[in-house]
């Protein structure tokens, strides 16, 4: 999630304001984007020539998300979920009073008591965790082909006075992991007992993401196996995006011009991952923006992969022949089917192919 308003692409491939023809486009997948976070024209809806992933935050926007995905069925993929950045609107157990509540969340309220009384006016009454899982269930349950998202963890956001204004100010205030973690962890489990696939968000947390799929591995065994995790407009290291690949056959990552362009690390990341883990997004709050800003990866993607980029669509095509926009759909069609090999079965598979 990213509240960058401009469309700013630092890369070495050019911006093409022309899009290739509806019958290549209908087959690229925007995975994640926030269109509820602005106004979304009817006409631009019906003129979508992709699909998209529309995630969801934070409370208000759950039921956006879910009137968007009601009225376009066909080109929306709803998410539901509660992002790190709203999770201190969270309470993980009942509470007294609003000011109690963030007093527990912000450990050091009392050194910077000016701020967190300006901070308090601008806080909703808090949620409990149990009202939310009740909630993202209820949503989940509505669209059989629903996902859990946005969630995750950030160790580097700080909360702003007021999320309404742009820019906004900044508090001194940051959200405390291991509050963020449990709730991430609620959410992910509720996903792998219904077994709907994740949109996960992990920024400066490297090691803890690790130590999280190993530890959802080990809790969930052949459940956990069964869905898939994309890590979006994801910031790994290539050498820690190797281990997952390696550990973790059910999960993914996505990469978005909006936020990975900032890096060239990027491009490391997708010389490195095998060809059949990569998956492309806008991470877009203007849908009128989605199909260019998805698009534009696709070609980042199609140079670092040496892929040929499709300019009409032909129905059947040789493997070794494949474009860039065929490959990354088969790639959210594994996505989207999940089903995944373990780790472990999948290296005997592999061993005994070798024999």
């Amino acid at each position: 999630m990213c509240h960058d308003s401009e469309h700013d692409i630092s890369d070495t491939v050019s911006h093409r304001d022309t899009l290739p023809p509806p019958s290549v486009l209908r087959h690229v997948v925007d995975v994640h984007c926030h269109p509820t976070d602005s106004e979304i024209p009817v006409k631009t809806m019906d003129n979508l020539p992709i699909i998209i992933g529309a995630m969801a935050t934070f409370q208000a926007d759950q039921g956006l998300v879910r009137d968007l995905a009601t009225a376009f069925p066909d080109k929306v993929v709803p998410s539901f979920g509660y992002h790190p950045w709203f999770t201190h609107w969270i309470a993980l157990a009942p509470y007294e009073s609003k000011d109690e509540h963030y007093r527990h969340i912000f450990k050091n309220a009392d050194e910077h008591l000016e701020a967190f009384q300006k901070l308090l006016v601008h806080l909703p009454e808090p949620v409990t965790l149990q009202t939310v899982l009740e909630d993202v269930r209820q949503n989940l349950m509505s669209f059989p082909s629903a996902m859990l998202g946005e969630v995750g963890i950030d160790r580097a956001s700080r909360v702003p006075y007021d999320y309404s204004s742009s820019p906004g100010d900044l508090t001194p205030f940051t959200i405390p992991f291991e509050h963020q973690l449990a709730i991430l962890e609620a959410q992910l489990d509720l996903a792998t007992e219904l077994g709907r696939n994740v949109s996960m968000h992990s920024v400066k947390s490297s090691k803890d993401t690790l130590e999280l799929l190993d530890r959802m591995a080990e809790r969930h065994g052949e459940r956990w196996m069964k869905i898939s995790i994309d890590l979006h407009s994801c910031g790994l290291s290539p050498q820690t995006w190797l281990y997952i690949e390696k550990h973790h056959s059910n999960v993914f990552f996505s990469l978005s011009t909006t936020i990975n362009s900032r890096s060239p690390n990027h491009r490391a990341l997708i010389a490195a991952c095998s060809s059949r883990r990569i998956l492309v997004e806008s991470d877009c709050h203007k849908i009128e923006d989605s199909a260019q800003r998805t698009w534009d990866m696709v070609l980042i993607v199609a140079e670092v992969k040496g892929w040929p980029v499709e300019s009409s669509w032909e129905e059947v095509v040789d493997e070794s022949q494949q474009g860039v926009v065929r490959r990354l759909e088969n790639n959210w069609r594994e996505f989207v089917q999940g089903n995944h090999v373990g780790a472990r079965k999948l290296n005997k598979r592999v061993a005994s192919e070798q024999r």
